[in-house]
This record gives structure tokens, C-alpha cells and sequence, in this order.
């Protein structure tokens, strides 16, 4: 490394070497490369992780919020605006989880430039939907307080303070002159990393979804406890332990690598505990889009009254995630090895 950044200094010297030293040139500058961007996406996915904890635990709340007895005293307008949030949240979660399924299913495992384009893309992205969101729950919040026009002012005001935070700050900086690197953009770089760094990476990928799917357990286990759930028609009972049964799954099979990895491989990183613990990742996506959409048909059919409306809703919901976790990955990944 010491070599190759005095060569990388000095031209003149390096054209003079032998071939042999401008191979070794060359391959310690990948390495180089490789390894910023090795951090670069592990940094990135912790970012997720953080993002993606908020927006499943705001996911939680909003579907629980159904159960509640204010929830039956607010008018028709307020449940639909209720509605609206749930459904930017859904929309948010669907962007945040989708890098674990172009990591596992576009990428194999392996770390390129364009994988940690896609990562920046959608956080980017979900932060929009997120800040509504958040100014919906906020106007709510308010407005158990003050009434209604106070209400208003909270809701707007934290969705511009969001936005200012979260857009209106980095794009100032970025005015300013520090401009983006184009360098993502050019096809880049690809490389298979080391087994040690693919475990870490895919144990990363685990945690960016767990802390959200045991949160939206267990708000869905509080609701079986309401007033609200016992009044509920027997069906939209079912289909909410339908739901939460398909979140306990997922919750399982988000845990299941770590027990593997104890108890299979003794701690030991193989190249069969990576291929199985990329398995578990992406069917745990499966399951948790499924109990997410169950669960926003009980939602959606008790503010509209209509089982059709929410079937519809619900199943709208379900084509989203697994288009974008499943079907825009495969088609990256055909696209790719042609």
C-alpha cells in the first residue's frame, strides 16, 4: 500500500517500472477502491438500519391505531387522513427494505458501486413520504390537545422542519460546492468480497430488518388485548391473526441465522452459513410484505366500510413489495448477467 500511493504520486517513476510492478500498481488501487467502498455501503446500510426502525415502529402505531377507541369517535375526514399516513409509511417501508433484496437476489452477496447508488436513491426517496407521514401523526397527536387549527400548524410545521433537516440543509451544503461524485454512475466497480466481509454484510441486512418487524409484532399482539378487537366482526378478527401470525414468522426467520451460526457452524464464517442465512433474508421479505398487506386490509376496510376497497388496497400493497423487492431486483439481475 505504502508503494502504491508513492507510485500513485509520482508518474514518472511509475512508467518506469516493469510490468510486473504496474500489475501490482494497479491491483493495490482496486483494493484501495474496494475497501472505501466496502464502508461506504456498510455505513449506508447502517443508515438504513436507523431509518427503517422509525418508519416499521410509525407502521405499528398507525395500524394499532385502528383498534383504539378514539379511533371510532373521529370523523370520516380524519380517518381517511389517518388512512393517507398509513399508507406514505407503507411506502417508505417498502423503499428502506428493498436494499437487503438487491444486495441478496441482484448482487449475490457481492459489493459494487452500483448497489450503493441504489442504497442512496431510495433512503433518499423514503425520507419524503416519511416526513408527511410523520406530520399526519403529529397533527393527530396536537389535536387531541388544542383542536383542530393548532392542530394543522403542528402538522405542517414538523413536516417542514423534517424537510428542512433532511433535504433543505444537504442541498444547501451541496450549492456550496460539495458536489456529488459521478463516479457511482459510470457502471463501476464490481467485486466479490472476502467471506468474513459477506457474513458481516448479510448479519448487517438481518438487523436492518428485525428491530422493525418484532416492533410491529408486538404492537399487533397489544391490539388483541382492545376493547376494539373483541367488538370487531369474527372475519376482520381472523384476518388480523392471520396477519400477526405472518409477522411472527418472519420475526423467526430473521433470528434463525444467529442460531445457525452458533450452533451449526460454532461461529466459524462459511460459505454455507452466507447462502443460508440469504435465504432467511429474503424469505422473511415475503413474509413480512404479506403480514403487512393482511394487516392493512383490516385497517382499510374499517375507515371505508368495504371489503372490496380494502382487498383491493391490500392487494395494490402486496404488488408494490414484491414488485420492488422481487420483481425489479430479478429483471436488475437479468439485465445484468446479459
Amino acid at each position: 500500500m505504502r508503494e502504491a500511493r508513492f507510485l500513485r504520486l509520482t508518474p514518472s517513476v511509475y512508467a518506469k517500472r516493469e510490468p510486473a510492478a504496474r500489475h501490482d500498481f494497479r491491483k493495490g488501487c482496486l483494493d484501495i477502491r474496494m475497501a472505501a467502498l466496502e464502508d461506504k455501503i456498510d455505513n449506508a446500510l447502517h443508515e438504513v438500519r436507523t431509518l427503517i426502525l422509525g418508519s416499521q415502529v410509525l407502521v405499528g402505531i398507525e395500524l394499532r391505531s385502528a383498534f383504539e377507541s378514539g379511533f371510532d369517535r373521529l370523523p370520516q375526514s380524519e380517518r381517511f387522513l389517518k388512512l393517507g399516513g398509513l399508507v406514505l409509511m407503507l411506502f417508505a417501508l417498502g423503499l428502506l427494505v428493498s436494499p437487503a433484496a438487491y444486495h441478496r437476489i441482484v448482487e449475490g452477496g457481492d459489493i459494487s458501486s452500483q448497489l450503493h447508488l441504489f442504497i442512496t436513491r431510495v433512503s433518499a426517496v423514503a425520507l419524503l413520504p416519511f416526513a408527511l407521514g410523520l406530520g399526519i401523526d403529529l397533527h393527530f397527536a396536537a389535536g387531541m390537545l388544542w383542536g383542530p387549527a393548532v392542530a394543522i400548524g403542528a402538522g405542517v410545521a414538523a413536516t417542514l422542519l423534517a424537510l428542512l433537516f433532511w433535504y433543505g440543509i444537504e442541498e444547501a451544503a451541496r450549492a456550496r460546492g460539495q458536489k456529488r461524485s459521478k463516479r457511482e454512475e459510470s457502471g463501476g466497480s464490481r467485486q466479490t468480497p472476502d467471506l468474513s466481509d459477506r457474513v458481516h454484510n448479510v448479519l448487517t441486512e438481518l438487523r436492518v430488518v428485525l428491530p422493525g418487524a418484532q416492533a410491529l409484532l408486538g404492537f399487533q399482539l397489544i391490539a388483541t388485548l382492545t376493547d376494539s378487537f373483541e367488538r370487531m366482526p369474527r372475519p376482520a378478527r381472523m384476518v388480523h391473526l392471520a396477519s400477526l401470525a405472518l409477522i411472527a414468522l418472519t420475526t423467526i426467520l430473521l433470528m434463525a441465522p444467529a442460531a445457525w451460526h452458533r450452533i451449526v457452524e460454532e461461529g466459524e464464517n462459511t460459505e454455507r452459513f452466507h447462502r443460508i442465512a440469504s435465504l432467511f433474508v429474503l424469505w422473511s421479505l415475503v413474509f413480512l410484505g404479506l403480514g403487512v398487506s393482511v394487516d392493512f386490509f383490516v385497517f382499510f376496510e374499517k375507515v371505508t366500510q368495504s371489503r372490496f376497497a380494502a382487498g383491493a388496497a391490500a392487494a395494490t400493497a402486496l404488488l408494490f413489495y414484491y414488485g420492488f423487492w422481487f420483481g425489479y431486483t430479478i429483471y436488475r439481475r437479468s439485465k445484468k448477467e446479459r
